[in-house]
């Protein structure tokens, strides 16, 4: 079991620490705030007030033996955020993850020592710009920067129609990975299995079935809606 620290729990570092320790992994809660600590301390394997930038303290409490550690403060805690990086990696915690406000906390928490940093205001945003450029797209998951692994539901136009017909890689330039039936398309056409994997040309496409798609962001946004 991979345990984690999160230090600092605000509204993002408590939903994470909570929904890490959901998975079930070990998590030990971090934060100066007691009520902030008490408000958690049912929901993970441990929560403690502490100031992060103690580094006995830390290791009181086994920050030093734990697998990944993500800082969570707040802007107003920059410095202390700064400061308990450099401690955690003195420690020799390998995988620091650091939530950043703007792009040049983020360049000052890289050049300290965290393996990676979060920007959940930052990619919130373009998450929900790309929701409504793109309504027609589900979840995706980014493989490279500008390219993505989406979940497509076919639109009505595509009912009835071959792979070949479609013509997804010649006119849209992504590349169809799996289809998963709808139930309706399975129950209409009496097929047992709901899963698709590697279509062939002839694979046929009915509305409202599941199309696990791959391109870049631009191209897949560019598939139709209706």
């Amino acid at each position: 079991m991979r345990r984690f620290a999160v230090i600092g729990l605000g509204r993002f570092g408590q939903k994470l620490a909570i929904a890490l320790a959901m998975s079930g992994a070990e998590v030990i809660a971090i934060d100066r705030d007691r009520n902030e600590v008490e408000l958690i301390r049912d929901q993970v394997s441990l929560a403690v007030r502490l100031d992060s930038t103690e580094e006995e303290a830390l290791k009181a409490q086994g920050v030093d033996k734990i697998d990944v550690a993500i800082i969570a403060l707040g802007q107003e805690s920059f410095e202390a955020a700064i400061l308990t990086v450099v401690i955690l990696r003195q420690m020799g915690v390998k995988q620091i993850y650091a939530r950043a406000e703007s792009l040049i906390a983020g360049q000052v928490f890289s050049k300290v020592g965290a393996t990676e940093v979060i920007y959940p205001e930052i990619e919130s945003a373009q998450r929900w710009a790309y929701k409504l450029i793109a309504p027609q797209i589900g979840e995706k998951i980014d493989f490279a920067p500008g390219y993505s692994l989406a979940r497509v539901k076919a639109p009505p136009s595509f009912d009835g129609r071959t792979v070949m017909d479609l013509q997804l890689r010649q006119k849209y330039s992504v590349n169809l990975v799996l289809i998963k039936r709808s139930d309706e398309a399975r129950a209409r056409k009496s097929e047992k299995d709901s899963i698709i994997n590697f279509p062939n040309p002839g694979t046929l496409v009915y509305k409202d079935d599941i199309l696990m798609v791959a391109g870049s962001d631009a191209d897949l946004a560019s598939l139709p809606q209706d």
